[in-house]
């Protein structure tokens, strides 16, 4: 096969991976127990991680004001989550 062909091959496949629909999902491999008070008082907004699917843990994903990427929590921090949030004036 020509060099070419297997290029333009190879940067299709990279395309099509790194794409926003057929990529690899990007799923929480372990959670934190714990997330300290002022992280939680800084979360922008939080969406669960189902097990079912592509990724094999539930977990809580909170973005956070200030870090580059997501925090994977323990699904029981949701509790101290929503007590923290209505406290916060």
């Amino acid at each position: 096969m020509d060099v070419k062909v297997v290029l333009v091959i190879v940067c299709l496949c990279i395309l099509a991976i790194t794409s926003s629909e057929a990529g690899i999902p990007k799923c929480c491999l372990h959670t934190m127990k714990k997330i300290r008070p002022r992280t939680l008082m800084n979360v922008k907004r939080w969406e669960m991680q189902e097990s079912n699917g592509a990724c094999d843990i539930q977990a809580l994903v909170l973005y956070v004001e200030g870090y580059a990427k997501p925090i994977c929590a323990h699904p029981s921090e949701r509790r101290r989550l929503k007590r923290m949030k209505i406290k916060r004036p």
